[in-house]
């Protein structure tokens, strides 16, 4: 079989659905409402696909939701229609997904019989709910947007609606679209916390002799600057696989992305915390630039008495504090969302135990 061009995905799912899915709904269930969309898992919802994301997980593919009630009624009815009358190849990709060796992983593959198709048929309430851990159509709570991981918010944002018959998921989306303003606050003041936190300690593990430690903190710090700048531009950070793709969609990945790269090169500490003092005047004036807070002091100075050069990020922080209104945000403590205090992937790729290592945070 001749690989066709490559169609970025979230393309290939509009003409999919417009072309082979829609008339068969139109044909079989003309009574049936619905919602067609492409989101949630997948690098094409992001758009970051390539030729080699059609190695699993990825091709002619959509999500369809209807009422809770006609899923249960019609939903098998549905799908079986589509796996009959599907073509089994749309635009030259196989609408067949095959199991592989790997539990839960389909693949695209060509075959003659009925399709096992990735139309993936639910109603929105109860994926929004597997998705996050609750249904934003019955409000958002600070918990919920605390224990959502942003790789999720990401998913479930981005990607396409093409048809919103049933009226919930252009809402649901606008009202995840990002974080009320004081939270959004809040968030950017435990981020630059963040920051504060280790900044100092570049030149201290290397003063010690301790090259290797330098050089992680180092890069650790790089990692909290790129989610800073995303943070900034209300951009849900992605998880690390494509942290480097989102953050150079930013207005400061131009002038930033040298100075992290060569701070990450770096092969000693003097010229390692040179490198990231210069992203940390940077990265402030962008923050001042937003207009926030109050103007605050961009320049870099050294660590109390001791000779490391820092921005004292704290700062920041607290001039974002300072103007959270919302009496439960301001009793937050400051250690942030599930992703600023947790960093497993285990943990931020399911709702339930995302939801639990933030339980106490809404107190």
């Amino acid at each position: 079989m001749t690989t066709p061009p490559f169609v970025p995905g979230l393309e290939l799912a509009r003409r999919f659905y417009s072309e082979a899915v829609r008339p068969l709904l139109d044909a079989e269930a003309p009574g049936v409402v619905h919602s067609a969309a492409r989101v949630g898992g997948g690098s094409e919802v992001l758009g970051f696909d390539t030729p080699r994301s059609a190695d699993h997980e990825w091709g002619p593919r959509l999500e369809l939701f209807l009422r809770p009630g006609d899923v249960d009624r019609h939903g098998a009815r549905i799908w079986d229609v589509l796996a009959e009358r599907l073509p089994n190849a749309f635009h030259g990709y196989p609408t067949h997904f095959a199991a592989t060796a790997e539990e839960g992983i389909r693949v695209m593959r060509a075959t003659d019989g009925p399709v096992h198709h990735r139309v993936d048929i639910t109603d929105a309430g109860g994926w929004f709910t597997e998705r996050l851990g609750f249904d934003p159509g019955r409000g958002v709570t600070v918990a919920d947007w605390l224990s959502a991981p942003t790789q999720r918010l990401a998913e479930v944002t981005a990607g396409a609606v093409f048809h919103d018959g049933l009226g919930q998921l252009v809402p649901a989306r606008a009202t995840l679209d990002w974080y009320p303003h004081d939270l959004w606050l809040y968030l950017l003041a435990c981020q630059w916390r963040r920051v504060s936190q280790e900044e100092a300690f570049v030149g201290r593990c290397g003063e010690v002799g301790d090259e290797l430690g330098s050089a992680v903190v180092a890069a650790r710090l790089v990692r909290d600057l790129m989610r800073l700048c995303l943070l900034m531009d209300r951009r849900y950070p992605p998880y690390g696989k494509w942290l480097g793709s989102a953050f150079a969609r930013t207005p400061q990945a131009a002038s930033l992305t040298p100075v992290l790269t060569a701070a990450l090169a770096a092969t000693d500490p003097q010229t390692r915390e040179d490198r990231l003092a210069r992203a940390y005047e940077v990265v402030a004036d962008a923050h001042n630039q937003l207009g926030l807070t109050d103007p605050v002091d961009p320049a870099t100075r050294p660590y109390h008495g001791r000779p490391f050069r820092v921005l004292r990020a704290e700062r920041f922080a607290e001039a974002l504090t300072a103007r959270v209104a919302d009496p439960s945000v301001r009793a937050l403590p400051p250690t942030g969302a599930v992703d600023q205090f947790a960093d497993s992937t285990d943990v931020l790729s399911h709702p339930a135990r995302a939801r639990a290592v933030t339980g106490g945070l809404e107190h």
